[in-house]
């Protein structure tokens, strides 16, 4: 065969396959990868309203000094966590200490999520008026300084996993894992359940759809504490879309 019939069998090849066309019209200049923005499986932007389903008491209420149920602490956390005093906490300015990155999201409440930059996921909260941020594809800075809400870096998963019979039987799709570290001391529940230094917080993001149509998400935290855990607290956490951002209200952090 020759170079002309080479190429006329080439040509006659793609107008078989029209869908071929704007995938070679649209192919990425440079050859380099999307933005984390740009690549996103899902969009996990919008409002969302927390469902409080379970553990109602334990969220919804500040539980007394010594409820420790359904965290795994070790003797040294019962021994912290009796002395909690709630106005020692607000003399000293410690109030957000119930709402770091370890318990932030069983706040009941609402979320803001948005895009900071192409690299940067941004949650804010109206419980506590805390904002986290959530890195793509960095290591930690040297020198970061602990905070509330500490570091977090974050991944998409490629490709994106589907969990058959997901969260409520519409099946869900985990796209997005965060691991938090470089957290400041605080506590895993606001009745003074303390979490230590070297806490590492690992989540995992799951958006389903409901059989009703309306969209969801549910975290999935496991929290590692060598300092006052037996073993990994893990815990999942339910966030319904809202249709737009008037119900969110910041208030400041309480201590009970």
């Amino acid at each position: 065969m020759n170079r002309s019939a080479r190429v006329m069998l080439v040509i006659g090849f793609l107008f078989c396959l029209p869908s071929a066309m704007p995938a070679l019209a649209q192919a990425p200049r440079g050859g380099g990868p999307p933005s984390p923005r740009a690549g996103a499986p899902v969009d996990l932007t919008g409002n969302w309203v927390s469902v409080v389903s379970e553990d109602w008491r334990l969220r919804m209420m500040t539980p007394a000094k010594g409820d420790y149920t359904n965290i795994p602490v070790n003797d040294e956390a019962r021994r912290v966590g009796d002395t909690w005093d709630p106005a020692k906490d607000e003399a000293a300015g410690e109030q957000c200490k119930g709402y770091a990155a370890p318990a932030i999201m069983r706040e009941p409440g609402r979320l803001r999520i948005t895009w900071q930059d192409d690299n940067t996921l941004k949650i804010e909260t109206d419980a506590g008026q805390q904002t986290r941020l959530f890195n793509f594809g960095g290591r930690v800075p040297e020198g970061t300084a602990p905070s509330w809400q500490g570091y977090s870096n974050a991944r998409w998963e490629q490709p994106a996993r589907n969990v058959a019979g997901g969260a409520r039987g519409g099946g869900n799709t985990r796209t997005l894992e965060v691991v938090t570290t470089r957290i400041r001391p605080g506590y895993l529940r606001k009745n003074g359940i303390p979490f230590g230094a070297n806490a590492t917080v690992t989540e995992y993001y799951d958006l389903w759809k409901n059989p009703d149509g309306t969209d969801w998400f549910t975290v999935t935290t496991v929290v590692q504490d060598p300092q006052y855990l037996l073993t990994p607290w893990v815990i999942t956490t339910d966030f319904k879309k809202e249709p737009d951002g008037s119900k969110f209200k910041p208030t400041p952090c309480k201590t009970r």
